[in-house]
């Protein structure tokens, strides 16, 4: 019988510890995600990051601590966390940060999830112009969309000088996540545009030289310039050709310098991956 309680004994002991002993989870010893030398979108050209709209329930860019005002939009499940949800005739018109304004050569990235534009032109984002019939630069969704297809496009101001990039075919561009971005470098008057992380065309604008932007003290997220209430520019009015975001927009990146083509890979990746 005594054998028996200290056997009874030992085994109560052994399942006491085995209950406070952590089961093992394989996966905190997997080395932290490593894309292209970065573990975060954080990390890339941090020192060059000017403009940063999370839309994580808050419409301030963290850079500048601008904050903008909406009419008519809400938030959403993002690409990363919350995101910006638009709708017909909704949109968010910020001041433009100082930085925005004055940088000579530029990186924009954005997260855009939206249906098939079939009202029109989309604006995805709009550095304004308030005293022009286009911005400073825009990036939208042309008409002409087919449900395959959207049609991406990019204007940029500088001064007198315009550039028109477009019309891009984007496959596959409604209803999921997608990251569209563009940059241009002054040295080379070099632009490039960025689908998802891969390059979707280049254009070399001769002479184009550092950007100047004018007149550029509004932006508006989830449309173009002229179809706000009141139009953002003295030159005219809504359009019945523009439209509005309908869908969600999110993590959107402003960079005074054209990233390259691995800095533009790693970010749309790890942010993909919610970094």
């Amino acid at each position: 019988m005594k054998n028996l309680n200290k056997f009874i004994i030992a085994a109560s002991v052994v399942a006491g510890l085995s209950s406070c002993q952590k089961s093992f989870d394989a996966s905190t010893y997997a080395p932290p995600l490593n894309i292209g030398g970065y573990t975060s979108a954080s990390q890339i050209a941090p020192d060059n990051l000017i403009a940063h709209w999370a839309f994580d329930e808050s419409l301030i860019d963290s850079i500048s601590n601008t904050e903008g005002t909406a009419t008519g939009t809400s938030f959403a499940t993002g690409r990363k966390n919350a995101g910006l949800q638009g709708a017909a005739n909704a949109y968010v018109v910020s001041n433009t940060p100082e930085a925005v304004q004055n940088m000579t050569s530029f990186t924009v990235t954005a997260w855009v999830n939206s249906p098939q534009n079939t009202d029109g032109i989309v604006g995805i984002l709009d550095i304004a112009n308030s005293k022009e019939f286009w911005g400073n630069l825009t990036m939208f969704f042309e008409n002409g969309a087919t449900a395959d297809k959207g049609v991406l496009k990019v204007h940029v101001r500088s001064g007198a000088k315009e550039a028109w990039l477009g019309n891009y075919d984007v496959q596959n561009a409604w209803g999921r996540w997608i990251n569209v971005g563009v940059t241009y470098n002054e040295a080379t008057s070099k632009f490039v545009v960025y689908v998802n992380g891969s390059k979707l065309a280049e254009s070399t604008q001769a002479d184009f030289g550092p950007v100047a932007f004018k007149d550029a003290e509004k932006m508006v997220f989830g449309t173009v310039q002229f179809q706000t209430t009141p139009s953002l520019t003295s030159s005219t009015s809504k359009q019945d050709w523009a439209s509005y975001l309908k869908g969600r927009v999110d993590e959107v990146r402003i960079y005074n310098k054209a990233l390259n083509a691995e800095e533009i890979g790693s970010l749309v990746k790890l942010e993909g991956r919610g970094k």
